[in-house]
């Protein structure tokens, strides 16, 4: 969830989420690139920055919020077309990345927030989150818990997806596991990202965990 947000200061912190395809600089050469995970780990620390700026933008779109965010689009596919092939490392607003790795995050951006902007207009006839970029932030959530909690002991599935292991302990070697966690797309990013709670997760029946290690609460949210 985003506290104290306004419909029209989330959609203007999506534009300027794709803005900074086009606020991307050539690197040092010297310099060496952040991981994915490591790269949006950063985003906690800066919170109060980015709100800040995001309800300054905000106040100067105000009536003209679709506007902004066509222009903000308009500009990160000028920027690639610009670029060309190549998984080039670029200098982001966070440090360096690889350009593959930095075009993901902005994947992970639009689709956790395009779920807090249907969940912010219930009832809203709202354009559904296409499938191979939902895929994508599924198995990339699930590569963050599992650096996270490195191990074979726990098998965490979100078909029709992708599974990953992780989680010390003993390792499963055959049969069906003995700690496992299933869960469906939308309920396991609402859950990496802090949308919702696990013990909330688990009462509304969202979640389907066997075993004593079964239990991701003390892991998550991962962003």
């Amino acid at each position: 969830m985003l506290p104290e947000w306004t419909v029209g200061e989330l959609i203007v912190h999506i534009g300027r989420a794709m803005d900074a395809i086009a606020a991307l600089e050539p690197p040092d050469p010297r310099a060496l690139p952040m991981s994915l995970p490591a790269y949006v780990a950063t985003y906690a620390a800066g919170a109060d920055a980015i709100a800040t700026t995001t309800r300054e933008l905000a106040v100067e779109a105000t009536g003209g919020e679709l506007d902004w965010i066509d222009a903000a689009w308009a500009r990160a596919v000028e920027t690639l077309d610009a670029l060309g092939p190549g998984d080039r490392v670029m200098v982001a607003r966070r440090g360096p990345i690889r350009l593959g790795d930095f075009v993901l995050s902005r994947v992970v951006e639009l689709v956790v927030h395009a779920d807090d902007l249907a969940r912010s207009m219930p009832g809203q006839s709202l354009p559904t989150i296409e499938r191979d970029a939902e895929q994508l932030v599924v198995r990339f959530l699930l590569d963050a818990l599992a650096d996270k909690a490195p191990g074979k002991a726990l098998e965490v599935r979100v078909p029709p997806y992708a599974a990953v292991q992780a989680v010390a302990g003993p390792r499963h070697t055959r049969g069906t596991p003995s700690n496992v966690v299933e869960t469906d797309a939308t309920s396991w990013i609402r859950l990496a990202t802090g949308r919702w709670g696990w013990s909330e997760a688990v009462v509304m029946g969202r979640i389907h965990a066997s075993g004593q290690r079964a239990d991701l609460a003390e892991l998550l949210p991962l962003l």
